[in-house]
């Protein structure tokens, strides 16, 4: 369990008013780390708690927020704090509490995230590496969006795939992709646009009736890769896509790009959870070859 007393002393020297003998109430989280909730008067917090070796990966989440958060145009929690505990470390922001999504705010969403992905660096990647789930991601800046999109996404899931067990499915197939990549760019280079980075389903709700978005992944990259992501598990209807179309359009050949970016997705849920995904994954590599 974490040392309760030291996160309650750490949110409050962050000018949360926490109550000493508060008790935090477990609710659901991901697979990744526990998730509580604790009252205050201040407005509840959302806690995330887990073992020493996610501190970096609670940082590089707390940083992300901040990031989406400067570009000033889909909601996100705030960050109230991260720090250690005993042997477990925190992440604690601003609790929200969500509603299920309608129609205006789907639509509010596509208009905002196309504000979002309108924020802009010179480079690929960004300032540190994170993570996508528990996988690294490696965020090294580049100049070249290709360069950057075969060593530090497809590449670097091909390598840990093989490491896996599984180089004799894919090793093959995916050496012939990396090869054949180019002539999925061969219009002008994307801008590299502030991307949520995971942006399924599960990773953006609605409070008040304004959109959030929450658990990023955040790089500077090819914003079709944020459109790819939502249309691999659902989770978004279409006046979402309308008026994100309407706000900024989708340049020529995007289509053909969709799937090359939801493999990315795919390979990483098969180095997360196993051969369940090995079937899409070289259906994917298959249909793209």
């Amino acid at each position: 369990m974490p040392d309760w007393s030291t996160i309650i002393s750490q949110l409050k020297g962050a000018g949360i008013a926490v109550a000493s003998d508060a008790r935090p109430k477990s609710v659901g989280g991901g697979d990744i780390s526990a998730a509580w909730r604790l009252a205050s008067p201040d407005g509840d917090v959302f806690v995330k708690t887990g073992p020493p070796s996610a501190a970096d990966m609670f940082a590089a989440e707390a940083d992300g927020l901040a990031e989406l958060s400067k570009a000033g145009a889909v909601r996100v929690p705030d960050v109230i704090a991260t720090g250690q505990s005993g042997a477990s470390v925190f992440l604690a922001l601003e609790w929200l509490s969500f509603e299920t999504p309608g129609v205006a705010t789907e639509r509010q969403f596509g208009e905002q995230l196309a504000q979002m992905h309108h924020a802009t660096k010179q480079h690929y990647g960004w300032h540190r590496d994170n993570t996508i789930g528990l996988t690294p991601q490696l965020n090294a800046w580049n100049d070249d969006w290709l360069g950057f999109f075969r060593e530090c996404r497809l590449g670097y899931q091909l390598q840990l795939a093989a490491e896996n067990g599984f180089a004799r499915d894919l090793g093959d197939r995916g050496v012939r992709l990396l090869k054949r990549l180019p002539i999925y760019f061969e219009e002008d280079a994307p801008m590299p646009s502030l991307l949520h980075g995971d942006l399924w389903g599960g990773n953006w709700a609605c409070f008040e009736g304004l959109p959030v978005i929450f658990d990023p992944a955040v790089y500077y990259g090819d914003r079709e890769t944020d459109i790819a992501m939502t249309r691999l598990f659902g989770g978004f209807g279409e006046a979402f896509y309308d008026a994100y179309e309407s706000s900024w359009p989708l340049p020529p050949g995007h289509r053909d790009r969709v799937k090359l970016y939801q493999l990315y997705h795919v390979l990483n849920h098969l180095n997360l959870f196993g051969s369940a995904y090995l079937g899409r994954a070289t259906g994917l590599i298959d249909e793209l070859l």
